[in-house]
């Protein structure tokens, strides 16, 4: 398996999707809405042709793949290599008007992903990685941040669209970051804020109730980035999403530890 070659057709067509959606953009009305199984929770026309056409390039790049995905356009789940994707991933930033929203594919072969590819549209920024390369963006290595301390650290989160019955525990991690840190953005893209540790822009994202494709792109180019990416316990997983912390590394210990003492009692 060439990961470098299949990488650069990923991120070929991670670009044209990303044009569809710019375009799209543009047309959506009220009424292209919907709601899935939770109220905001949405959903519309451009991301199931988007994950349509990734799904029609992906099958022909690699026939015997599978793929797990938002929309559930495919059904195949293959045997060795399974692509997770999500089409669009900041769907609401992206019915409001808003500029942060993206296409994540990851490759998982076996029960490794091989290969990550996150492309923020409206600022054409394309983060990627494949198995044993640096990580880049826009053809240049990325590194995470070299920060040490909690106090120089900005951190990104995100919020579920359900269960929020861990709600108060979450808001005191909260009150926390905000009192110790120089802030806390939520900018409504998982795999954006995975892409932005990976390049030192912030030094930590965690956040619960996510997705496989909300997260498995974004966390392996976290790694290849020199980061750390665990569950709120600290165990590594880069695929479920339940629960997500990927830092800078010099900085996991401590935020998953303050994490775990106020959401895991």
């Amino acid at each position: 398996m060439d990961y470098k070659q299949l990488c650069e057709e990923v991120i070929a067509l991670s670009k044209e999707v990303g044009l569809f959606l710019k375009t799209e953009n543009k047309k959506i009305r009220a009424s292209d809405v919907e709601a899935k199984e939770h109220n905001n929770s949405l959903v519309t026309y451009v991301d199931k042709e988007a994950e349509r056409r990734i799904i029609t390039r992906l099958a022909q790049l690699l026939p015997e793949s599978g793929f797990i995905a938002e929309e559930g356009t495919s059904d195949k789940i293959g045997k060795v290599y399974n692509w997770i994707i999500d089409p669009l991933d900041g769907t609401t930033n992206f019915i409001h008007g808003l500029p942060i929203y993206s296409v994540s594919i990851a490759l998982q072969e076996a029960e490794e992903i091989v290969l990550g590819v996150v492309f923020e549209v409206n600022l054409e920024e394309c983060f990627y990685a494949w198995k044993g390369s640096s990580a880049y963006l826009n053809g240049k290595i990325i590194h995470v941040s070299k920060a040490q301390r909690l106090e120089d650290s900005l951190l990104a989160t995100g919020f579920p669209y359900w269960d929020f019955g861990r709600m108060d525990a979450y808001l005191e991690i909260l009150k926390d970051f905000t009192a110790n840190t120089r802030g806390i953005r939520r900018i409504g893209s998982a795999a954006v804020d995975l892409a932005y540790v990976a390049a030192g822009r912030f030094e930590a994202f965690y956040e619960y109730s996510l997705k496989p494709w909300d997260v498995a792109a974004g966390a392996f180019i976290v790694e290849r980035a020199g980061g750390k990416v665990t569950d709120f316990s600290g165990n590594r997983d880069l695929i479920s999403g339940k629960e997500m912390l990927a830092t800078n590394g010099f900085l996991h210990n401590t935020i998953q530890h303050k994490i775990a003492d106020k959401f895991l009692k």
